[in-house]
This record gives C-alpha cells, structure tokens and sequence, in this order.
C-alpha cells in the first residue's frame, strides 16, 4: 500500500478561481519525493491538503488517501488523529509557527499531554529524547527557553523535533531550510535524512532550491498553475527535463560549476565581468566605506555579545559587495549599523565622504541619511504597512523626501513600479494579495523611490523562487547600470553572490576572514571557513 496517494485532485473557490488541477502524486514509505514550481503553483497548498488544512469553502474533488484513509471529506476527529500519529508538517518560518509568549518545553509537550494523554513526566522525557535526536546541544535547559533566545537553525530543529513528537509515517516539509545558511541548511537536511533512515518515514519534500531537490529527493513533481507538468527521477528531471517550464526553471538556478566553459574562458559563467578598476592601482574613492566596525550586545543576565569586531569594507560607486557567512556571523548587524538602524560601539561609516556613523540630530539629519542609503529586508511582507496598497507605501516615500503633489507623487510610483516589473493594477493591492516575489518588487521600489546612493540588500531574494528570484536579480542589475547604484548584498546562497557581485567578504564570528574579487574567492578559498561554506552546497545540477 503506498504511504500517501493523490489521485486527480482538483481545489476550486468559491469565487470561481481553481487553485489546483487534476493533481496526482504518490510517495511511498521510506522514499523523499520532491514538489517544486514557482510561487502560486500550487505547492503549499496540495501540502496542507495532506493534513486537511483547506481554505473555508473550498471544493474538492479527486482523491486524497493517507495509508489508505481518505482526507477529503473525514469529520474533524479523523483529521486530529491523522494529524496526531500518521502525518506532521514542517513549515518555512519556525517562528510563525511556535508562540513566542511559550517556552519550547510547551510546545513540545501540549499535545502529547493533551493529545495522547501523556503524563507531564513522561511528556518531558520525550520531549528531551526528541531535541537529542535532532542534535540540540542542551535538551534540559532548552525546554525552559523561550523562541527568541534560538538562531533561525535551532528554531527549526525545534520545528522537526515538535513534528516527530507523534512517530508519524509521512513528514511534509514546506519550505523547511528556505531562509537558511548553507552550513546549517546542511545540518537540518542531515538531520532529516537521518530521521527518514532511522523511522522508515516518507517525506514530501517542498522547495524553490532545485539543486537542494536534486540531492535530497528520490523523484520530483514539478508544479505550474495548479497542475503537474513533470514527474520523474530528480536528477533524471533535472538534467534532462522535457517540459519547457522545468528547462526554464534549471535555466533559472545559479550554480557553483565553476569549470571553464570554454578554451581559455575562465570566467564564462560569470553574466558581467569584474570591473578593470577593481585590479586598478588609481581606483576612485569608495561610495560606502566602514573602518573598524565594531558592536556588542549585553543581553540582561547574560555574557556580552560580541557581534562585529575591528570589521572594515570599502565598495566604489557602482559596484556590489556580497557579504556571506552562516547565521550569527554579523552579517546584518553590519547592515543594520550602515542603514543606521543599529550604532556602532566604534569605527567610521562614511556614504560619499560622509560621515554616517553618529546618531542624527534632528530630522533634516535623518532625512539625509535615509536619501543616502536605504534597506531592502528579508521578508517584505514585514516591511510593508498591511494596510496600505502598494503604490501609496511608494508614494508616500517619495513625498516625505520631495515636495510632490498627490498627482506627481502617484505618476512617479508608478513609473517605478514599472521599472520592477509590475503594472497599474499592482499599485491597487495590498501586501496580503501580492506573491512573495511582488511583495519584494514593491518593497524594491520604495527603496529606490527616494534616489539613494547605496542600497543596502539582506536575504532580500533567500525566501523566492528561482524563477521570482532571476526576475528580481535582474532589475537590481539593470537599476545598478541605469544609476551607477552602489549595493551591498547580504546573502547566505554563494551562487547568487556570484551572479550578483563583483567582490565579496566572508564573515564570521563578527569578523572578516577572507576577502577579494568573487570568482577568484569562490575558486580558490584560501580560508578553512569558506571551503566548508563551499562544500555545505549541495550538489549541482550538470
């Protein structure tokens, strides 16, 4: 009997949009099979499908079997104990998913103790063997903390632990390393491997990362519009996929395969040649210069925390800087200091001979400093007022920096929205109705509404699809060439670095360990820390 059996599932709303077609898939015990496809195919959805978890009103039609249990149409009681013991789910934001006013021994402990009817003791005692499992390093005194005092990577071997905490036969991970560096991205795939290994579980793997889906999956469905348009052996679909959509999607992933392309082209991969000035002795003044950064946390109760230390970049007008390291390495600390949202304990931040580092004394002081640089975050569903359309967030940017009509305001949003690839229409939404790859164009555009010198990237791409993703890349490069704009780019993914910037620093620890032009870095590391970034990707696809 196969583990989980989709048959032909269709989803329609009420509103007459259907959001999923004719879906079949099948994953049996012990085997990874992988769903892959662009934002809006359909992924996540047939995912919570498996658990019952479908939009209010929803029709369905197909079906849907869980060890040979239907899912479609069960009463709420068999949902709860499908739920309970026969499959869990992993979602991409850990800290969504677990109440941050709880401790972890809480979340890990409820529902066995409210669920099975567990004794508080034996609940605990589970709960410790679960965080050993997914290699915590202090299971006791981990069950007494709180969310915010764990990294990105802890959190979500939290996540794994609390979803294995019912011995499930069929784990569905949506997502589950998508905002993480490679290093611990590696640790949590080992920790899934070997907890498939170990139960004899099946998992339905979902992620944008194909290279990911590539090394971790046995077969692979690729997903457009709600339906599926290719099936097969991961590798096999990879390397040799037959639907244009999938070829468009491998032709999207950056990759490592730094091997010469051609006689003599040692560089052939790489889309914009290192500038001549870059190896240049009369290289102009730098546009964004930092000196011996330094800044430190004192945590109530707790040890300092040092963040950044003695760190200095320089980045010329018109270039980009990548800045990599995995969680913890101060990476956005250091943004966050050059933004002006964090002050330095010491050093100098100079924007175009201007010194940035101290903190503004008056409006006409902030105001300056945020047309010289402006931030572009991780999740821009965060950064932007859920209550307000996306063209006036744009709008009224441009008229707290000009002195604009509403009219002039609003043809200027829109020009901008144009230049990052949205339309009229996209002006009327708000966050909630755009895709994550919109929502990031937005958040792109009112950055850039307000002409600065500098524009400040931190995982601004980590969290999309490799389609979204190259759309995004594309209008960073093209606004870079239309401005002579300056970016510092903040990413744990070394292949998007690559692609984007014409010199990168390593961190870690606070500190930087190896600097230099990209592809001479990423060729022939020289530090033992960014050959195990390196090594952490997971293979390529050719």
């Amino acid at each position: 009997m196969t583990l989980l059996d989709i048959s032909q599932l269709t989803l329609d709303l009420p509103t007459g949009a259907q959001l999923l077609r004719d879906v079949s898939l099948h994953v049996g015990d012990g085997e990874t099979v992988g769903l892959v496809g662009e934002s809006g195919s359909g992924k996540s959805l047939t995912a919570r499908a498996v658990l019952g978890l479908l939009p209010t009103g929803a029709m369905v039609t197909g079906a849907l079997r869980l060890e040979g249990t239907e899912v479609i149409g069960a009463s709420r009681r068999e949902l709860l104990r499908l739920r309970r013991s026969r499959a869990a789910m992993i979602f991409q934001d850990p800290r969504a998913g677990i109440n941050p006013m709880r401790t972890l021994g809480d979340h890990l402990t409820e529902a066995l103790r409210l669920g099975e009817g567990w004794s508080a003791s034996a609940a605990r005692a589970r709960a410790i063997e679960l965080l050993h499992a997914v290699r915590l390093p202090r299971p006791e005194e981990h069950l007494s903390q709180y969310p915010h005092e764990f990294s990105g990577g802890m959190l979500q071997r939290v996540m794994i632990a609390g979803a294995l905490a019912g011995s499930p036969q069929l784990l569905v991970c949506d997502e589950p390393t998508t905002a993480l560096d490679v290093t611990t991205q590696a640790e949590i795939i080992a920790v899934l491997t070997e907890q498939r290994a170990q139960r004899g579980m099946g998992m339905l793997f979902i992620t944008h990362d194909l290279t990911l889906a590539a090394s971790i999956c046995d077969r692979v469905y690729v997903m457009r519009e709600g339906r599926i348009v290719e099936e097969g052996p991961a590798r096999q679909v990879f390397r040799q996929p037959r639907a244009e959509y999938t070829r468009l999607l491998v032709a999207a992933t950056p990759t490592l395969d730094l091997t010469p392309q051609g006689p003599g082209d040692e560089r052939a991969a790489i889309p914009d040649a290192v500038p001549a000035r870059l190896v240049s002795s009369d290289a102009p003044a730098p546009m964004l210069e930092a000196r011996s950064l330094s800044k430190t946390y004192h945590p109530r109760g707790k040890a300092p925390v040092p963040a950044v230390q003695d760190t200095s970049i320089s980045v010329p007008a018109g270039e980009a800087l990548g800045v990599v390291g995995e969680s913890g390495s101060g990476k956005s600390t250091l943004a966050r200091m050059i933004v002006g949202l964090e002050h330095p304990d010491g050093g100098e931040i100079r924007i175009h001979g201007i010194e940035r580092a101290t903190r503004p004394r008056g409006r006409a002081e902030r105001i300056a400093h945020a047309r010289s640089v402006q931030m572009v975050f991780q999740d821009p569903y965060l950064s932007l007022d859920p209550r307000i359309p996306a063209g006036q967030a744009i709008e009224d940017a441009l008229r707290l920096h000009a002195p604009l009509t509403s009219g002039e305001a609003r043809t200027r949003a829109l020009v901008l929205l144009d230049q990052v690839g949205l339309g009229e229409e996209h002006a009327q939404a708000h966050p909630r109705t755009l895709s994550g790859g919109q929502r990031q164009r937005v958040a792109i555009a009112r950055a850039l509404a307000i002409e600065p010198r500098v524009l400040v990237m931190d995982e601004a791409t980590s969290a999309l699809d490799v389609s979204v993703q190259a759309q995004v890349l594309d209008v960073v490069s093209e606004i870079r060439r239309a401005r002579s704009l300056t970016v510092l780019f903040i990413s744990h993914d070394l292949a998007v670095v690559r692609r984007v910037c014409e010199r990168v620093v390593v961190m870690r620890q606070g500190r930087i360990v190896e600097r230099g032009v990209t592809d001479d870095i990423l060729r022939h590391p020289e530090h033992p820390y960014t050959r195990l970034l390196i090594d952490s990707i997971p293979a390529i696809l050719a």
